[in-house]
């Protein structure tokens, strides 16, 4: 199935909410790799793993690549150790580095482990368990709970798949404002979309190339085609020295954790999924922001999510009414609730039920239970008590998607451009 000749490494849990980033510190190690005459087979992957999973790391995102297995090899594995140990963030207690290197035939049961750490969770034994069931090679650093998401990059399929273009910065700027030419990312936007895409939210003014942690990116830009990618660098402008840049092959944008579910009593919890139900009632707002509703179908019911930092997707939503059938796209967080990423309308009910008009012209009222209705300006009645069907607009729209602001979008999610890609 895959050549023997190859050496694979798995690469995961070295940044902190302070600092660091693992394709940084992979793009650093390819370097030195390069220096020492080590060429990569291939591009680097960017492999995201479970969004609601305990543990994760700020992106949730495990780094892969493959080497030839050769007279370089020894040497190959002491560069990538050494990297770890210089740029891991040690000193932040949830880090914890995994290094995986493997060089045999990757089988169902990888791939199987691979969807597994997308779909779910495994915990540090399960993967050092497996991983020497297969003969890799296990390096963990602190509690090493890495490895995890080391060994699911190795295997990982990507059968669709996209690109980003990571530029890091010089060292002595990590932690200040980044000197970007906003304007060169408007043209490069311009210019490159739908072939590269997230780069900005309209609505919200929001740079999304540019990170707003501390860590060592100056900019990421995500494209379908390796041609558009290099063209938008070329356009994008900056203010600064860069430092390097490395491009990653990745599952990134694709609904890769997605799930198609029959019901929605069949869902658990931190798994995230496709799933088709009825509204139940009018969505709420609450203190802070959040917005909330409950959707059902013959099995149950569940509470639904679009929070705060999901903007004007919050208004979309408050559009929605019971009766409505929608198709839902999203993950099930610590509260048991589903976060929405997206969703199609399948049917509105674009019905409501009122009170009869009387001849004269005025909205009857109830007469009494099983009354009829009467009319408090001409004095009608009527014995009927049925309420009359009445037709109204919707700002929604059948068979059409709306998905989250580009702001507040997973890593994972695909995004309608990308739909039918």
């Amino acid at each position: 199935m895959i050549i023997i000749n190859i050496l694979y490494v798995g690469i995961d849990d070295t940044d902190s909410p302070d600092g660091m980033c693992t394709t940084f510190l992979a793009s650093e190690i390819i370097s030195k790799l390069k220096d020492n005459g080590i060429e990569l087979i291939d591009l680097p992957r960017l492999i995201r793993l479970n969004p609601f999973a305990r543990h994760k790391t700020r992106g949730n995102g495990a780094v892969s690549f493959k080497i030839p297995l050769d007279e370089k090899t020894d040497l190959a594995k002491k560069i990538i150790l050494d990297e770890v140990e210089r740029l891991a963030m040690f000193d932040c207690d949830n880090t914890n580095p995994g290094v995986i290197f493997y060089d045999g035939e990757i089988t169902h049961e990888m791939v199987d482990y691979s969807f597994r750490a997308i779909y779910s969770f495994i915990t540090i034994d399960e993967a050092e368990s497996f991983a020497e069931s297969i003969g890799a090679e296990v390096h963990k650093f602190k509690k090493g709970r890495g490895i995890i998401g080391s060994l699911a990059a190795i295997a990982l399929p990507l059968e669709d798949f996209t690109y980003e273009l990571l530029a890091y910065r010089m060292a002595e700027n990590y932690g200040t404002p980044r000197n970007i030419d906003y304007d060169s990312v408007y043209e490069m936007d311009k210019e490159t979309f739908p072939d590269t895409f997230e780069n900005i939210d309209y609505n919200e003014g929001y740079i999304a190339i540019e990170p707003k942690t501390p860590c060592p990116v100056l900019y990421g830009i995500r494209s379908n085609s390796l041609d558009s990618l290099k063209r938008a660098k070329e356009m994008v402008k900056v203010l600064e020295p860069m430092h390097s840049y490395c491009i990653y092959k990745t599952n990134q944008h694709t609904d890769m954790h997605i799930q198609k579910t029959e019901s929605i009593a069949s869902m658990k919890q931190y798994g995230c999924y496709e799933v088709v139900g009825t509204v139940k009632n009018t969505p709420k707002i609450i203190d802070g922001g959040h917005m909330f509703f409950y959707v059902y179908d013959e099995s149950g019911e569940i509470e639904c999510g679009a929070y705060e930092p999901t903007k004007n997707f919050r208004k979309t939503v408050s559009n929605l009414r019971p009766g409505d059938v929608l198709k839902l796209y999203g993950g099930i967080g610590e509260q048991n609730t589903f976060n929405i990423e997206k969703f199609q309308v399948l049917d509105l009910n674009n019905i409501k039920y009122e009170n009869p008009i009387c001849e004269c012209g005025k909205r009857m009222t109830s007469a009494g239970k099983n009354k009829g209705f009467k009319c408090k300006k001409c004095g009608r009645k009527i014995k009927s008590s049925e309420k009359v069907p009445v037709e109204i607009p919707r700002a929604l729209e059948v068979n059409k998607f709306y998905e989250t602001p580009v702001s507040a979008r997973r890593h994972l999610a695909k995004p309608l451009c990308r739909m039918d890609f």
